[in-house]
């Protein structure tokens, strides 16, 4: 086993595989590509993942779970006023998605193709950003700032309705320049709808 390979970790494998699929696109981009990239054999990177679709469900996934870690602390926020934490929550949302489509458009239009791939990795990643505005609207609703008989319908709506600012699928409309201007008059329509 040559030192290299000793080293060799699923992480950096994830790394090098975003660098390939950057340079050659998902339809391209090869297992013998990342191994070249890390000075590796493809069987090596194998050992960490047993396919191609694993390998890329892996990277799609975590790609998906920053935009997930970076909201958290949000949610987190207990001692904030949850009408601030929704609108935060939402705003810091919409500026992650506009800046992975924005900071790295190769990669964001790679990772595009991987989500309609990994359709599983994308569902928990929606279940998972619902949760996290569930506990929000929760907050509200127990401390009595909203009225809702159910916090998980309130947050999905929610979601739903700001879908305009986080789908990928919208992303050329967030490079208009009254983009923001519209979301904070959805995001105040929204949460006027939320008081109690």
């Amino acid at each position: 086993m040559s030192p290299t390979s000793e080293t060799l970790t699923a992480e950096r494998i994830l790394e090098a595989t975003e660098d390939v699929l950057r340079r050659h696109g998902p339809a391209k981009a090869t297992v013998v590509d990342v191994a070249r990239a890390l000075g590796v054999s493809h069987g090596s990177v194998y050992r960490h993942f047993r396919t191609k679709a694993a390998l890329r469900e892996a990277v799609t996934k975590r790609w998906l779970d920053r935009t997930s870690a970076s909201l958290s602390g949000i949610v987190a926020a207990t001692d904030r006023d949850p009408e601030s934490r929704v609108r935060d929550w939402l705003q810091a949302l919409f500026d992650a998605k506009r800046h992975k489509a924005g900071d790295d458009p190769e990669l964001f239009a790679t990772y595009s193709v991987l989500t309609s791939e990994n359709s599983h990795a994308v569902d928990e990643h929606l279940t998972d950003l619902t949760g996290q505005l569930t506990e929000i609207v929760r907050a509200g609703t127990e401390s009595g700032a909203f009225t809702t008989a159910d916090p998980a319908t309130t947050a999905t709506a929610l979601f739903q309705a700001t879908a305009l600012f986080h789908d990928p699928r919208y992303y050329r409309e967030w490079e208009r320049a009254e983009i923001q201007r519209e979301f904070e008059a959805m995001v105040d329509l929204l949460v006027r709808g939320l008081r109690a």
